[in-house]
């Protein structure tokens, strides 16, 4: 049996530190020029994200809260402030679910809609252009197939991590 050398698990523990780190500051740089290219419209990143969720097609009829921060990957208390901002800034609101009355819905208002598909969509592509400067298609391919391969890992971690009511992080939270 071979065993790897104590230099490559140095070289292979300094890669991972760097990788997370500059994932951790892309996050960061991402809250804040993202927040900047939408704030006209009163959106930040987390806003966006929201608004992202609720306009694709299978969430025509709104999103439980529940799933909505499954979706997300954050936890419905951090979702619960947000959602309670949004309301009040007019973008999204709460309805009862026809399946269940006893489940609410979030659900984009037409106002939301305006300012989600009119105001903010063409700053965010051009936000995303300057995002991807240079990047080819190739490029954009493969990083999204190492986030996703890194999604999918973190995933499995966090599925071992057991739930306590406490732990926001159980949900691979992020502040909202």
């Amino acid at each position: 049996m071979v065993f790897p050398m104590p230099q490559t698990k140095d070289a292979r523990m300094e890669l991972a530190n760097r990788i997370f780190f500059k994932l951790y500051q892309c996050a960061n740089m991402l809250h804040k020029t993202g927040s900047r290219a939408v704030q006209d419209e009163g959106l930040t990143t987390q806003q966006w994200a929201v608004l992202g969720a609720l306009s694709r097609p299978e969430a025509a009829q709104g999103m439980g809260v529940g799933e909505l921060a499954r979706y997300l990957m954050v936890s419905r208390q951090n979702l619960s402030g947000l959602i309670t901002r949004m309301t009040r800034d007019g973008h999204i609101e709460m309805s009862t679910d026809g399946r269940d009355r006893r489940s609410r819905l979030v659900v984009m208002t037409d106002s939301g809609r305006h300012v989600w598909m009119d105001l903010a969509q063409p700053k965010i592509k051009a936000y995303y252009e300057q995002a991807l400067q240079d990047f080819s298609m190739g490029d954009m391919a493969h990083t999204l197939h190492y986030f996703l391969k890194l999604l999918d890992n973190m995933e499995k971690i966090d599925q071992k991590i057991p739930a306590s009511e406490d732990d926001d992080t159980r949900e691979g939270e992020q502040d909202l």
